[in-house]
């Protein structure tokens, strides 16, 4: 399965933290309600890679994730609003702070900071490659 593009899936800890997605071994990102995020949502593809970021309390990216199951309806509402299915790939061996996010010159423009109140946002390769540099990760093979 090729790997196409990378994403950044923000989720609050006190909601849903790594460590459930972890135990769940997988789960719904629904209740997306920007109409960016929500087309970033329909953007994606089954092997798609998600960063995993705990928004609000840690504001760190804490693992990576990847889309099981491409955009359906989200069935928390009757509008047009959509939602994907992901599971966890692996936990970041170093989480990667949005402090030291803010601070590596190579990550100036990352859609996540020009763009911070979005909650789902895609992620370039050269990004990607730097946050698993800083959180002394590789991706299996």
């Amino acid at each position: 399965m090729a790997r196409t593009h990378t994403w950044l899936i923000k989720s609050e800890p006190k909601k849903y933290p790594w460590s459930q997605l972890v135990k769940d071994g997988l789960t719904r990102c629904d209740g997306v309600r920007d109409f960016e995020a929500r087309n970033n949502l329909r953007a994606m593809a089954v092997g798609d890679l998600g960063l995993f970021y705990h928004s609000n309390e840690g504001k760190e990216v804490v693992g990576v994730a990847q889309v099981t199951r491409e955009h359906y309806q989200d069935p928390t509402t009757e509008e047009d609003w959509s939602c994907v299915d992901v599971a966890p790939l692996l936990p970041l061996v170093k989480p990667v702070t949005l402090v030291d996010i803010k601070a590596r010159k190579g990550l100036a423009k990352m859609r996540m900071l020009t763009h911070n109140r979005l909650s789902v946002t895609p992620v370039t390769a050269p990004e990607l490659r730097v946050i698993l540099a800083m959180a002394e990760t590789e991706l299996p093979a």
